[in-house]
């Protein structure tokens, strides 16, 4: 009989002091008693309009006891953080001396290190709210420039349209950002990193960012669709490794099905690969192994789309949910991706005629298929190979993602246009009497907040 001796001890750098960067993780971690987490203070990262503080971020990594792992986004400490990452001043040199010091602090951690950075996005739109000031009207002609040059493989006249010295900086930025992404790959080659993810967000056909990838990859790099939950993606391999190097368990086995089957190579919005390689590139990132159901540890149910994802957000419907869902008899998630930016309100309906029963490992809908996927498929592993299984925090963790990505996202945010706390909380009541009967949990005291002070995050407090 094989036993648990040892607590896991792992470090998580969040990207951001978001919600899903900041406390989700540490929701899933609570989930195994075994897991010892360690996280800075929310005070040291970023938001939307704040860089991390850098400075402090060293301080705590310096001051870390022995762990066996650290899930490092790099953006946060090269550049303040994701969105900074495209916003930064800094020269190359600046940069370039900074990750030199993260290096020396994480040469004198006998942990293994679990890294990713991303590669630019191009947002196809003229908003700046996550992007430079002159993107407010440069924004969608700088991506037809990159979109057109990269499909002609010379530059594209739209050059001549777009204020030379605002382009000059653009290009500086994106060679300085891929310069950046270079030197972490040859770190990784030389072994500093036990795995090191390059991501691509809000991906388009060609780009910059698109021919940025195809070179990293040429040069031995991995490159993953997706972002924000490219860490917990991080956080499932730490812990499945740990679980079969130091316990000598099994892989986890994992067999996707899919409620349209008929329908799995269409690709969801902000991607480009199909929902089914979204989910085998989320279950190989996570160190699973991918099955047949009748060999499945877990089954995980997608509630993929019919002809195209609808967007909650953008007003764009889809063909909803219509068959009857029967709870299997296996240990089972639900990565409900048939909407992006929120739950398929058909599909939980039918969920919930349903009690979800002893085998039930989760459920997710937040934002892109991507975070949906690994944020779920994270909280499962963690369940998985908890010996000293939480309970109550499982079922607070299913309580959040339910009255976030279903019960806000798909319903009480289309109903409200200023994020007013007061409006919101008297709306979640009916959502949140049902959700807790669903859930068994009693005596819960719930409130919200905008951290960001936009509709897009809603901080579900639970006490």
């Amino acid at each position: 009989m094989i036993t648990y001796n040892k607590v896991m001890n792992i470090a998580f750098v969040p990207i951001d002091n978001r919600p899903v960067c900041y406390t989700l993780p540490k929701q899933i971690a609570d989930i195994n008693k075994d897991i010892e987490f360690y996280i800075p203070e929310r005070s040291y990262l970023g938001d939307l309009h704040k860089y991390a503080n850098v400075e402090k971020l060293f301080e705590w990594l310096e001051g870390l006891p022995t762990v066996d792992a650290i899930i490092l986004p790099l953006d946060t400490v090269a550049y303040g953080g994701l969105i900074s990452s495209r916003r930064c001043p800094d020269t190359f040199d600046e940069i370039y001396n900074r990750i030199g010091r993260l290096r020396k602090i994480l040469e004198g951690k006998n942990a293994k290190i679990y890294a990713f950075s991303s590669i630019m996005r191009i947002s196809n739109n003229n908003v700046n709210e996550e992007e430079k000031e002159y993107w407010n009207k440069w924004g969608k002609k700088i991506f037809d420039y990159s979109f057109q040059s990269h499909k002609l493989g010379s530059e594209s006249c739209i050059a001549n349209i777009i204020p030379s010295e605002i382009l000059d900086d653009y290009i500086a930025t994106r060679k300085r950002n891929f310069e950046i992404n270079k030197i972490y790959l040859q770190w990784q080659k030389e072994g500093l990193f036990d795995t090191l993810v390059f991501s691509k967000d809000d991906c388009a056909e060609y780009g910059f960012n698109v021919q940025e990838a195809n070179s990293l990859e040429k040069m031995g790099g991995f490159v993953k669709t997706g972002a924000d939950e490219i860490p917990l993606s991080l956080l499932s391999r730490a812990v499945s490794d740990f679980y079969h190097v130091n316990m000598n368990l099994d892989r986890i086995k994992i067999a996707p099905v899919f409620a349209e089957p008929e329908c799995k190579n269409l690709i969801s919005n902000y991607e480009d690969v199909s929902i089914e390689k979204s989910v085998l590139g989320q279950l190989e990132l996570a160190g699973c192994e991918v099955c047949e159901p009748q060999q499945a540890d877990i089954l995980l149910y997608v509630n993929n789309f019919i002809d195209h994802q609808g967007e909650i957000v953008m007003k764009v419907n889809t063909v909803p949910y219509n068959k009857n869902f029967s709870i299997p008899s296996q240990a089972y998630m639900i990565g409900d991706v048939r909407f992006a930016n929120g739950a398929d309100n058909a599909f939980v309906k039918k969920l919930f005629e349903n009690d979800f029963g002893e085998n039930f490992y989760g459920y997710s809908a937040w934002n892109t298929s991507a975070n949906s996927l690994g944020s779920l498929i994270c909280a499962a592993i963690v369940k998985f190979y908890a010996k000293n299984f939480d309970d109550l925090a499982f079922k607070k963790l299913q309580l959040v993602r339910f009255l976030d990505d279903w019960a806000y996202q798909a319903n009480v945010r289309q109903e409200i246009v200023n994020p007013d706390v007061s409006i919101v909380t008297a709306k979640m009541r009916d959502y949140e009497n049902l959700l807790c009967a669903k859930l068994g949990i009693k005596d819960v005291n719930l409130s919200y907040s905008f951290p960001w002070q936009r509709l897009f995050e809603i901080e579900v407090n639970v006490n």
